[in-house]
């Protein structure tokens, strides 16, 4: 910690671990597949962790993100956003070499492929259980069961199933809520693949995928695979939600402090939206924070104080409100650790990760 100089992505690598086989332990003996969403970490070697926990497939979010992941000998791949057109040709050198899982909800992506791809490829068909990003509304089952008949009429084309991410969860008040949305997610997930079924495709596999929502969940009836991501490090947001505990936050920021004013009860550290992201979140429905400050010690750190808050961030600067009996111990060239809003977002900002014990761990490049 001493030799940090500037901002630093803090990795708590047992938290971590942690994270994944408690996660793993939850679908152990049962039907149901994890398939972790790799990009909340982006890296070769925290993903090796799921390797140790027993996961075989993986979930990514770009085609860039595919290929890092199947150089480090990743087979079965389900890249979980509606297919890019654009990148047919990319698509197609991946798919020579492992197995790369598609996602489509409409008619002229499933044109496309059955033109242009030249590896038989599974492809799932995207569901909007209420979160109004992408796919079919779950209740649009005509509109569903055709394009499964598309894929299945395709030649290199083969149904897999039904996929879909609750996103809403992230905007819920509590983990109850949080829980409701999960059943209600899977029951409409349930209930459209009978609908598949009794119009004739053969087989149909449920696919869902949020941290909320799989967090508070200990079984998932009716459900095949399983696609959280956030849960390997966690986050204020997931606090926030009630689906985890502050000893499971597993990534936190340490930054050098750049000024210090106590007539304004703030200090400013070198840590910004570049650090950061601009991820706010509202404490008790009325302060918009982007982060807060935990202390740290070799062995961690424990319980973020909603009184020591960053309330506005520039490109490199954030602005840190403290009370007087904080502010008075803070010393220019000091350092400060802050937990994320969003641990993805702002793990996508680095390059890689320092190690409690001072250990390096790369990650993904920005492509």
């Amino acid at each position: 910690m001493n030799m940090i100089t500037a901002p630093t992505l803090l990795l708590d690598a047992d938290r971590a671990r942690r994270n994944i086989h408690r996660m793993a332990a939850k679908i152990q003996g049962t039907p149901v597949s994890l398939r972790p969403h790799f990009k909340t970490h982006q890296s070769q070697q925290v993903g090796r962790w799921f390797r140790d926990a027993g996961v075989q497939a993986i979930t990514v979010s770009s085609m860039a993100m595919a290929e890092y992941f199947a150089a480090d000998g990743w087979t079965d791949i389900t890249l979980a956003v509606p297919v890019n057109l654009r990148e047919i040709d990319r698509i197609n050198r991946l798919a020579r070499k492992i197995k790369l899982n598609l996602l489509v909800d409409s008619k002229a992506a499933v044109d496309k492929l059955a033109d242009h791809l030249d590896q038989p490829t599974d492809i799932w068909i995207k569901i909007d259980v209420g979160y109004h990003r992408c796919g079919i509304m779950w209740y649009k089952t005509e509109q569903v069961v055709d394009l499964a008949d598309q894929i299945t009429n395709a030649e290199k084309l083969n149904f897999i199933g039904i996929l879909t991410h609750a996103g809403h969860t992230y905007h819920q008040p509590g983990p109850e809520e949080v829980q409701r949305i999960h059943d209600e997610a899977v029951l409409r997930l349930i209930d459209l693949k009978k609908d598949l079924l009794d119009s004739g495709i053969e087989s149909c596999a449920v696919s869902i995928g949020d941290t909320p929502g799989c967090s508070v969940s200990d079984k998932f009836p009716g459900v095949d695979e399983i696609r959280p991501g956030n849960f390997v490090f966690y986050d204020l947001m997931q606090l926030r939600l009630g689906v985890c505990n502050p000893q499971e936050v597993a990534v936190g920021v340490v930054c050098p402090v750049i000024g210090i004013y106590p007539k304004r009860g703030e200090i400013i550290v070198h840590c910004g939206a570049v650090h950061l992201s601009k991820e706010g979140l509202k404490l008790n429905n009325t302060t918009t924070v982007f982060g807060l400050l935990v202390p740290v010690t070799d062995e961690g750190w424990g319980i973020p104080d909603q009184s020591a808050a960053v309330i506005s961030l520039s490109q490199e600067h954030g602005i840190v409100r403290l009370p007087a009996e904080m502010i008075n111990k803070v010393e220019l060239g000091s350092l400060v650790t802050i937990l994320p809003v969003h641990s993805c977002l702002t793990a996508n900002l680095f390059d890689k990760y320092q190690t409690l014990d001072g250990k390096m761990i790369s990650k993904m490049q920005s492509k």
